[in-house]
């Protein structure tokens, strides 16, 4: 069964804001908010007929005004301004109704019920939205990953033909190394025979 809506409002930021949920976490969460906004005293339940009706016409959406002003809460706001320059001036906040004192505009049960359902395909179609973005999070992560190790992969092979090359060109110096002192050896035996050759031959 579908639970009741009650609307909610708070101010952050520019703006006033406004939704109908079916509790003060469901606001908190809407709201994006991490703490509890309703225990420090910056929302609370509303009690004005005009913004609860708003809110129950579009349960689950956050509605939003200029803040300071009494204009009527939209889905789109524009922010505060003044075509003249002049500072705009901010309207001194109405403490809140209390739950128990509502003006004669009560929402029938059929339209309660109404913006209930409302409510729950809205926080549907979010929680969809959310799980479609996540997914396309975890596809961009996983394509990273895969860009990561084939890069790292590369390296790896690169470096083991590195390593490979290395260690034959080594070989090859140590080849070059003996046979440039064979060579000198060589040298060094016929260079003394010759030089014997010689030394008899001048004698």
């Amino acid at each position: 069964m579908a639970r009741k809506l009650k609307t909610y409002q708070t101010s952050i930021g520019f703006f006033d804001m406004a939704i109908a949920a079916p509790s003060m976490k469901a606001a908190l969460q809407a709201w994006g908010s991490k703490s509890n906004l309703f225990h420090q005293g910056f929302a609370n339940e509303a009690g004005d007929p005009d913004v609860i009706a708003a809110t129950l016409a579009k349960p689950g959406v956050i509605l939003r005004r200029p803040v300071g002003s009494d204009g009527a809460f939209r889905e789109n706001a524009g922010l505060p301004s003044d075509p003249s320059g002049e500072k705009v001036k901010v309207r001194p906040k109405r403490p809140a109704a209390k739950p128990g004192k509502r003006s004669a505009r009560k929402i029938d049960d059929q339209a309660a019920r109404e913006a209930s359902l409302a409510y729950e395909r809205e926080q549907k179609q979010r929680e969809s939205q959310q799980r479609k973005e996540e997914a396309g999070r975890s596809k961009q992560r996983e394509r990273r990953e895969q860009a990561v190790a084939k890069a790292q992969a590369a390296i790896d092979e690169a470096g083991r033909v590195h390593e490979q090359r290395a260690g034959e060109i080594e070989s090859e110096r140590a080849a070059l190394k003996r046979r440039a002192q064979a060579e000198d050896d060589r040298w060094n035996r016929q260079k003394a025979k010759l030089e014997t050759a010689l030394r008899r031959a001048r004698d």
